[in-house]
């Protein structure tokens, strides 16, 4: 009988282009559910693909027309596949632009060449006032450089080029939303100060004259023919719903759409917090901050999924002993929270990708976002095993780690428990991590302004780190041994200091917030390890780099004193986001989370490349199917994973587009 993972090897596609490698993942166990499970999965999934549309359109709002022409003029181009994947084109991850693989007179003669009705004119519009509208956007790297900009000093909001704004100076955009927070809270004197709406969350700010609006993301707003369509399998799926409770929250969600209220919002998202018992769950709206340059606006993603109930015992056995964590946290007692409520953590499998979360995906996430929620009313969180055992398995015999580390024993610990202590470090940073702490009065995590994500991502992170090497871990069965951990520490550690930097074109700085995280933890505890053994002299330091051959590698010589840091660090950032202080969020990002040596960086890049690796991945979604009977009844919902990249993304742009 094939194993999970071998067939998982099987259904691996190694297409290929620019920086990204395509897989595939298999609905693992999609078997055992029931029909009426299976047609929830269905409705919920119809209702993650009618929101590509909304995402292409927020990371930029040329990117449907250049969709269009390019799958009409040039369907073969690579430059068409990175704008699939990338939603645009800004690159998924470094936010980028990249240009096109043929030429401005190639792309001026495909498009005269078209039929008129064919092409994505506005009224009024010419061929020729579209070609002029698209070619600087096409083809000049200084129009629009980076979708998501974070380079301190510079008006983050009109330097980027994201959908979110339009003629709108950052300092105008924080000064709209503190005054609607005003309002709110003078309007509403019953209510705690500290339980706003996530106020931009699900709308565009535009400036017309000295007027400053939002178009509100609802049915009958902005995106109101691609709302429709999702609340349409909303409600089908409700009729598959497998308790009242989840009834409830499909209902809650459809009526946050169709007003468009961020009340409703929170109402949803605590019910939905509070809905645990189906084997089915899904996350479907205008919910990360990452794509805003001040974290304000929502980019749209949805995610169907199922228990793993094999694996789910793994976190299930975290939350039971939130509390312990808590409260043996190293943060400041002010900080933790007295009782933890309502910590919710599955280990699930994917069944299918939408909007941000395809085809790159998270592979772990905890929600809701709000603070006061979560300190009130709990968060959920999964980690995504067919995701990362996919990602694993595609990891295999590259000759990453044998290029990159220097040591036989190392190297014999990553390959025994690399995997196993990936996925509880994703545990921990979903589950535990994100949840964990509690806010000052009066505090928001939106103080830290265009720093709030890295910080978020670094304190959940660092969390997960510190707990890592912790005796309790193996006390619950959850790591096999007291020197498992340490696979952890090397593999965080490399890829903070050296192995991330693959993915950033020579001279950029990091832009990008779980990089500047990752960067921001690896340097800080490098530089004071560097401190501690300067002071004194006849010690090593915890971790070092050193050279063997002009090639740079890491050794950690004392894994106990680099929890120790980790602690050191959790505290202050913990702190940080407590007191909502702005400055020490910047002083940390700025001076350890955004330059790279660039001696080192080429260095690593070389070797890198030398290896043939793609540095990101991205997925296929499986193609689901009702199997319906001569009598007109759906009998089964069965997964097909033949389409290929370019065939399931045309079939996208023709069945999901309004």
């Amino acid at each position: 009988m094939t194993s999970y993972k071998q067939g998982l090897l099987l259904l691996h596609i190694m297409e290929r282009f620019a920086d990204i490698q395509l897989l595939r993942y298999k609905l693992k166990d999609f078997e055992t559910l029931t029909i009426r499970q299976k047609r929830l999965v269905y409705c919920l999934s119809q209702a993650t693909l009618w929101g590509r549309d909304i995402t292409f359109d927020q990371h930029g709002s040329y990117n449907l027309k250049i969709r269009k022409i390019l799958e009409i003029c040039f369907p073969d181009s690579e430059y068409l596949k990175r704008v699939w994947f990338s939603s645009g084109i800004h690159h998924h991850y470094s936010c980028q632009k990249f240009l096109p693989d043929f030429t401005k007179q190639d792309f001026i003669q495909a498009v005269m060449s078209c039929p008129k009705e064919n092409l994505p004119l506005d009224k009024g519009q010419t061929v020729d006032d579209l070609i002029a509208e698209l070619l600087p956007v096409m083809f000049d790297s200084e129009v629009m450089p980076q979708r998501v900009n974070q380079r301190q000093g510079e008006d983050l909001v009109a330097t980027s080029a994201c959908n979110f704004y339009n003629g709108v100076t950052q300092e105008e955009a924080v000064s709209f939303y503190e005054n609607k927070k005003k309002e709110w809270v003078e309007n509403h004197p019953e209510a705690s100060k500290d339980e706003l709406p996530s106020f931009g969350l699900n709308s565009r700010l535009v400036k017309n004259g000295t007027d400053i609006t939002e178009e509100t993301y609802k049915i009958g707003g902005k995106y109101s023919a691609y709302i429709e369509k999702i609340v349409f399998w909303l409600e089908k799926a409700i009729e598959f719903a497998e308790d009242e409770s989840q009834k409830e929250v499909i209902a809650s969600l459809v009526s946050y759409y169709k007003s468009g209220d961020l009340k409703e919002f929170d109402e949803y998202s605590i019910k939905w917090v509070g809905q645990t018992s189906p084997r089915v769950d899904f996350i479907n709206g205008f919910i990360e901050v990452y794509g805003d340059p001040i974290g304000l606006k929502g980019s749209w993603e949805g995610i169907v999924h199922y228990k793993d109930l094999e694996a789910t015992h793994r976190t299930e056995i975290l939350a039971e002993n939130a509390q312990w964590f808590e409260d043996n946290s190293p943060v400041d007692s002010r900080f933790k929270k007295p009782v933890v409520t309502g910590v919710t953590a599955n280990v699930v499998c994917c069944a299918m990708l939408g909007g941000d979360e395809y085809p790159a995906t998270a592979i772990g996430i905890n929600l809701p976002n709000a603070d006061w929620i979560r300190a009130k009313h709990g968060s959920k969180s999964i980690t995504i095993s067919n995701i990362t055992a996919a990602y694993d398995n595609a990891s295999k015999h590259s000759g990453f780690r044998e290029e990159y580390i220097d040591d036989a024993d190392t190297l014999q610990l990553i390959g025994k428990y690399g995997y196993i202590t990936d996925d509880l470090h994703t545990d921990l940073h979903e589950c535990l991590g994100h949840g964990s702490g509690q806010m000052a009065s009066g505090v928001s995590l939106d103080m830290l302004k265009s720093y709030a994500s890295t910080i978020e991502e670094a304190r959940a992170d660092l969390f997960g780190l510190y707990y890592m090497a912790d005796p309790k871990l193996v006390e619950l069965s959850l790591l096999p041994n007291e020197e498992a951990y340490k696979a952890q520490y090397y593999t965080y550690m490399l890829n903070g200091l050296l192995t991330q930097c693959v993915r950033i074109p020579i001279g950029e700085d990091i832009q990008e917030a779980h990089m500047r995280n990752r960067a921001i933890i690896a340097n800080w505890v490098y530089a004071k390890a560097k401190c501690a053994c300067e002071e004194k002299s006849s010690q090593k330091p915890c971790v070092e780099l050193y050279e063997v051959n002009g090639k740079t590698y890491m050794r950690i010589n004392d894994y106990p004193a680099l929890r120790t840091l980790f602690g050191e660090l959790l505290a202050e950032v913990q702190r940080i986001k407590s007191e909502g202080d702005h400055d020490a969020a910047r002083d940390l990002v700025e001076t350890y989370g955004v330059k790279i040596n660039q001696k080192t960086h080429k260095e690593i890049k070389n070797r890198y490349e030398k290896l043939g690796i793609a540095p990101y991945k991205g997925f296929i979604n499986p193609v689901l199917t009702e199997v319906v009977d001569a009598d007109g009844n759906v009998t089964d919902v069965v997964a097909n994973y033949t389409e290929s990249y370019s065939e399931q993304m045309m079939r996208y742009s023709k069945e999901y587009s309004a």
